[in-house]
């Protein structure tokens, strides 16, 4: 496919743009630590607020604007998302934890700003406002106090400084169990499902997505055995909607996909229950029940929701959620270009949700990253392999929710996975036994930090456990956050 000039040149632009913010936090991380340390008539740090001067001068001349802003563990420069390697990584995560600590969520370099503008506010926020019970409000008054204007703060969102955005994301969620049980009760009653509130629910899914990846993803280790389907459709959506971002789809795009995924197993309203938790093997008649489920979804979704409003695509989810790389699957007759995009991601999502599940008729389930590594064998014949790379890379080799050991005779909960890929082993973990096998509520520490001075780590994985043989629960450790 030929790339359109505009795009090239779109795509040009902001790759400099990227480049250019980076080297912007990199500046930002070196006045941060020499302001702790020299005072503003060093030559080192006045060399250092003069090179950042020239490249903020650089992004306003080429942008017409340079702000900074933090969300949760991630910068965005004039709203584009700034990606860190392995090599600049301790560079971002000092400056974002100077942000947090000020309770800065945004800084705004307007025009005029000059270099004496810009050394007093590094002098400042390097000293530390930090100390104060409210760091905003005080650096904020500094500010004034020395006639800076041309340098705007925006203070930090509450539920990026608080873990009100735990609470608000597990709220997010169980109202969405609510909503599709409403919708199921609905069709019952013959009805029309209003698809407003469901795009309203999509898009506060896609806003805590993020806001907080991690700690979304680790709500879908959530498993409500009488209520699977609920459940299960919920858990899909979220993945669904975190895969889709991965792979580049807008903002619509997503809310589109949220709700194809949510009503992905519709049809198994006309599925009897003693079919779905029979606990024995399906014989040829229950199976060729349970396999018209897909074909009962799509004509339900048409007949049963406002049609004007309703993604065309959320049929072909329906449809062809069992339908497999190879064609396989049911239900059969599908030509290869016909298979939906969001039908093909579904899939993935589903799949990985269900073998995960503890069901009547499931005496083995999965591990997440047991249900990777079986994925994995099925590239390219159960999945597309480009999308199921990318939900591989999402969740990480060892997925939140996983229950590891750990070399110092621990054991924790995965909670959040490093962005950075040669990071991948070094996750964050809440401890929540001791080296001697006490049970306690632990720290979060974070693997990928060495000893001071060093390059050894305290802590390593081993290798992951089975949440059940230990008689954890998992989704608990995730609830309590939201508490």
């Amino acid at each position: 496919m030929k790339t359109h000039p505009e795009d090239k040149d779109r795509l040009e632009k902001a790759k400099a743009l990227h480049h250019l913010a980076v080297e912007m936090v990199i500046r930002l991380n070196v006045l941060l630590k020499s302001g702790k340390i020299y005072e503003p008539n060093n030559l080192l740090f006045q060399r250092q607020v003069g090179s950042l001067l020239v490249l903020i001068r650089r992004a306003l001349a080429e942008s017409g604007e340079a702000h900074f802003t933090a969300r949760q563990s991630t910068l965005f420069f004039n709203n584009l998302r700034l990606k860190y390697g392995y090599s600049n990584y301790h560079f971002f995560r000092f400056v974002l934890q100077e942000f947090k600590k000020n309770e800065i969520g945004g800084i705004i370099f307007e025009p005029e700003v000059n270099e004496d503008d810009l050394k007093s506010f590094m002098i400042l926020l390097a000293k530390g406002a930090g100390k104060s019970n409210t760091p905003f409000e005080a650096l904020a008054e500094d500010l004034k106090n020395q006639a800076i204007r041309r340098i705007t703060l925006e203070k930090m969102l509450p539920s990026e400084l608080t873990s009100s955005r735990e609470k608000y994301a597990a709220k997010v969620f169980f109202l969405g169990i609510t909503h599709l049980e409403e919708a199921f009760e609905t069709e019952y009653r013959q009805e029309k499902i209003q698809l407003s509130t469901t795009r309203r629910l999509m898009q506060s899914i896609f806003n805590h997505i993020v806001d907080n990846e991690s700690f979304v993803q680790g709500l879908t280790n959530i498993k409500n055995f009488h209520e699977y389907t609920l459940n299960h459709s919920m858990n899909v959506c979220i993945l669904s909607i975190a895969l889709g971002r991965r792979l580049g789809l807008d903002r619509n795009e997503l809310a589109d996909l949220g709700i194809s995924a949510f009503f992905h197993d519709l049809g198994k309203l006309d599925t009897p229950k003693e079919i779905l938790e029979k606990p024995a093997k399906l014989d040829e008649q229950e199976r060729e029940i349970i396999e018209k489920h897909p074909l009962q979804g799509a004509g339900k979704l048409v007949q049963f929701i406002e049609f004007k409003n309703l993604p065309l695509r959320a049929v072909h989810v329906a449809l062809e959620h069992h339908v497999k790389e190879d064609l396989t699957g049911y239900p059969r007759h599908f030509k290869k270009q016909s298979v939906n995009l969001f039908s093909k991601i579904v899939k993935i999502a589903d799949f990985f949700d269900a073998v995960t599940t503890k069901r009547v008729y499931r005496t083995n389930v999965f591990t997440r990253d047991e249900a990777l590594s079986l994925m994995l064998q099925q590239s390219g014949k159960e999945f597309h392999p480009i999308l199921l790379r990318e939900f591989v890379k999402m969740i990480g080799l060892y997925p939140v929710g996983s229950l590891v050991a750990l070399n110092t005779g621990e054991l924790g909960i995965v909670i959040e996975n490093h962005p950075e890929t040669m990071l991948l082993l070094r996750p964050k973990v809440k401890l929540i036994s001791d080296a001697s096998g006490n049970k306690i509520d632990g720290d979060v520490v974070d693997l990928s930090e060495a000893e001071p001075g060093t390059d050894t780590h305290t802590r390593t994985i081993v290798k992951s456990l089975d949440p059940e043989k230990y008689h954890i629960r998992v989704a608990d450790y995730f609830l309590a956050q939201a508490e």
